[in-house]
């Protein structure tokens, strides 16, 4: 008796409903594999031939790691990323850091809308996954930053801004970029590739030049400012902003503590390098009163997840890098193009240190109670950034037999996915390019959602266990 034959189309439909139980079961593991399927992607690319400007083959240690900083949109470099790269190669990075700025599965998300042009429980779900960590594991009760049901106008919100964003961004620096005599061609994809590095966090130089021309001009480092600043406050931001630019009454509490740690993390990390680097003729102590004011902060929005910079980065003080360690590990908002634990997180700490210290039982902040499991989920992004941080330094210290402070400046900045270098990256051995790329990874993944996909699947516990109080502190 002859078996009737399984048709194409049953096949796709039976991969299509794996897959698509697959990522509607466990978001965090599909986050990853999509993520590491493009680094795949981006990765052979790069190995080709017409990626470089020489035409050579490049090495699989320069092609892997510049697809992870691509995608995880770093900034960090082995080669000069200006001249080494063909105007092909230009364009796939271009490319390649608008889908890793995005978000791979918020554009997967919105591709789906277009195609389909509606969007069902499950896309919704991935895409409320990708704003919102606390869905990557269960269903939230309490009112978030974006509701499940207004996924589908963030999406819509994610790509409309980020167009709009990077072209008015690009508009602004074309006329300097014209004044500076560029020829109009090239200061057409100039422009837009400033544009789009600055808003997607990452930090590559469309020319050998890099900042150089640039470094003292007010006009085109704010305009970068702001680039990185829109950036990093996250879509789900932007989004309450369009909506509410001025009723701040209805702003939701995620949007009031972003901004407000953004802004004030902004101003005393550019008071610190002033003062740190006051008397350092390297960096701000031979410039005129402007510069020696205006750079510091400059300096100090680029550690949030810029990666744009106009002085060497080795040349600071110990204790400025100290201070770029610690903001670049905070990084920007949550569900945007910068890295780093996110300010909400920090937010959410300090508030919890001071409830403790004032005797109240709940953290309270702008008339809003906020649950204990957020709390817990501050508490694990910190402590799992941490010990990924301080691996990393350890591999890396024992690979390069640099001093710490370059060490951990470099970790950060790739695990926080800034960009700024010391010069270590470029220096490192192909062992050390892979750890780096790895710590890259993490970064942009997120560790709590790396964590989750390692964890087993999520099961109820039926039983409460007897209580006992350690002591602590």
């Amino acid at each position: 008796m002859r078996t009737k034959p399984v048709s194409r189309d049953s096949i796709y439909a039976r991969l299509r409903d794996y897959f698509e139980h697959f990522a509607a079961s466990t978001p965090a593991r599909f986050a990853i594999l999509i993520f590491a399927g493009f680094v795949l992607v981006f990765t052979a690319i790069f190995s080709l031939p017409i990626s470089t400007s020489d035409g050579h083959w490049p090495p699989i240690a320069d092609a892997l790691f510049t697809a992870v900083s691509v995608i995880c949109v770093t900034g960090l470099s082995t080669v000069d990323m200006a001249t080494y790269w063909s105007p092909f190669g230009h364009a796939m990075i271009l490319l390649g850091v608008q889908i890793g700025g995005i978000g791979v599965l918020t554009l997967a998300s919105i591709l789906g809308l277009v195609i389909s042009r509606k969007l069902g429980l499950r896309q919704r779900l991935l895409a409320a996954s990708d704003s919102n960590p606390l869905r990557m594991n269960k269903g939230v009760a309490e009112s978030q930053a974006v509701r499940l049901g207004e996924i589908g106008q963030l999406l819509v919100t994610v790509a409309i801004s980020a167009l709009i964003i990077e072209f008015v961004i690009a508009a602004l620096l074309f006329p300097r970029l014209l004044i500076d005599g560029v020829p109009v061609l090239e200061a057409i994809w100039e422009s837009f590739y400033f544009s789009a590095m600055a808003f997607t966090n990452t930090g590559f130089m469309p020319t050998a030049e890099g900042l150089t021309p640039y470094a003292t001009d007010y006009w085109f480092l704010s305009v970068l400012m702001l680039g990185v600043f829109l950036g990093a406050v996250g879509f789900p931001v932007i989004y309450v902003l369009m909506r509410n630019l001025r009723k701040p009454k209805r702003w939701s509490l995620h949007v009031k503590l972003t901004l407000t740690t953004t802004i004030l993390l902004f101003i005393l990390g550019g008071i610190a390098f002033f003062f740190l680097e006051f008397n350092n003729t390297k960096t701000f102590a031979n410039m005129d009163v402007g510069q020696r004011i205006f750079q510091p902060f400059f300096l100090s929005m680029m550690t949030r997840s810029g990666g744009f910079s106009t002085v060497d980065i080795g040349e600071l003080h110990g204790s400025s890098l100290l201070v770029g360690d610690m903001l670049m590990f905070i990084g920007g908002g949550s569900a945007s193009t910068a890295g780093g634990i996110k300010v909400t997180t920090l937010a959410i700490l300090f508030l919890a240190a001071f409830a403790e210290a004032r005797g109240n039982a709940a953290m309270e902040a702008f008339d809003r109670r906020i649950p204990g499991d957020v709390l817990r989920l501050a508490v694990s992004v910190v402590l799992w950034g941490a010990t990924t941080v301080a691996t990393g330094c350890i591999i890396l210290m024992q690979i390069s037999g640099a001093p710490l402070d370059f060490v951990l400046f470099e970790v950060i900045s790739a695990f926080a996915t800034s960009g700024l270098s010391t010069g270590l990256t470029a220096t490192l051995p192909d062992s050390g390019v892979y750890v780096l790329a790895a710590i890259m990874f993490l970064g942009r993944v997120g560790t709590v959602t790396f964590a989750a996909a390692l964890a087993a699947s999520q099961r109820r516990q039926l039983f409460t266990r007897a209580e006992e109080r350690p002591i602590v502190g």
